[in-house]
């Protein structure tokens, strides 16, 4: 049993080429990001809803920055706001995908920690978490009624690495281009 998680933990930290079929669900997905630990990439809106035209002039930046074989932090930068921070763990079942909002002087946001767990196995380097019950009671208690419907979704390639988010006359994307690193940003709001 030992040598089996042993084979598990190098599976996700990306150390061996092959994986049996041990490897708990979505390992792939967090080996590849730990791949990209300690780099930022640049990223643009690839969908196309003019509500998103504030955040397409701005410079969007990822960095995977807090990376293990179980868990990766990645803030999210969009312009001068570095209060966004994608956190990806490991779970029994597969992933969990939150959201850690942040004020400037580190305390945590109104609205943070939401996301969700994967409720099928992940498929590959792609995963969808629609939104959680924590997450459905915040967004019902501040007034964000849309959102209760969220799913998001994070998936890597080779060339990038793409977050969504869809629900009912909703679709957000953003892709990150993995080819070439970009100057790593000023840390997340909270993480020192």
């Amino acid at each position: 049993m030992l040598i089996i998680r042993g084979l598990g933990a190098l599976c996700a930290a990306g150390m061996l080429v092959s994986c049996t079929a041990e490897t708990p669900p979505g390992a792939e997905l967090i080996a590849r990001m730990n791949a990209l630990c300690g780099k930022a990439f640049a990223g643009e809106i690839t969908s196309d809803d003019p509500r998103d035209a504030d955040w397409a002039s701005e410079r969007l930046v990822i960095h995977f920055r807090d990376c293990s074989p179980s868990e990766v932090r990645a803030p999210f930068h969009v312009g001068d706001d570095h209060s966004r921070t994608f956190v990806i763990t490991q779970i029994d079942h597969g992933l969990r995908f939150k959201h850690d909002h942040r004020h400037e002087d580190g305390t945590e946001d109104a609205l943070s920690q939401y996301g969700g767990d994967t409720l099928e196995k992940p498929y590959g380097l792609r995963a969808e978490f629609p939104a959680d019950d924590f997450s459905r009671q915040m967004f019902e208690e501040q007034g964000y009624l849309a959102s209760i419907d969220n799913i998001w979704s994070i998936e890597v390639t080779d060339e990038t690495f793409t977050y969504g988010l869809d629900r009912p006359n909703r679709h957000f994307e953003v892709t990150f281009d993995l080819t070439e690193e970009v100057e790593l940003p000023p840390p997340a709001w909270g993480s020192e």
